[in-house]
């Protein structure tokens, strides 16, 4: 019986959980996923460590946080389109990513070849 809509979202949220404390090494305090036609969208809460929550005080902290996340999570990036492959079984065409330094949320946006 194939998995449902709501499994596979939740089969994602767990992946890029564990995705997320592996690879960065602090997971989320919240987490959710959504799929919506060819996209599946990706909130998760709480990624920042206090020290970079202190950090993010100053524009330059914050920029450099950024900087920083985005290039961790293009390294990744192949290890983030094989965790939405295998759990879907349609191939990531692009991805976007963007974290607020303020709340410290960080959403993802994979735009799938096909519709799921």
């Amino acid at each position: 019986m194939p998995n449902t809509k709501g499994q596979v979202e939740d089969e994602i949220t767990k992946a890029l959980v564990r995705w997320e404390r592996e690879y960065l090494g602090k997971g989320p305090t919240e987490a959710k996923t959504d799929i919506l036609r060819n996209m599946i969208i990706v909130t998760l809460k709480g990624v920042l460590s206090p020290a970079e929550y202190h950090l993010a005080q100053s524009e330059d902290g914050a920029a450099l946080i950024k900087r920083l996340r985005h290039q961790l999570v293009g390294q990744g990036r192949h290890q983030l389109e094989e965790i939405i492959y295998k759990c879907t079984g349609v191939r990531v065409a692009n991805m976007f990513t963007d974290i607020s330094t303020s709340s410290g949320e960080r959403i993802f946006l994979f735009i799938l070849e096909r519709e799921f």
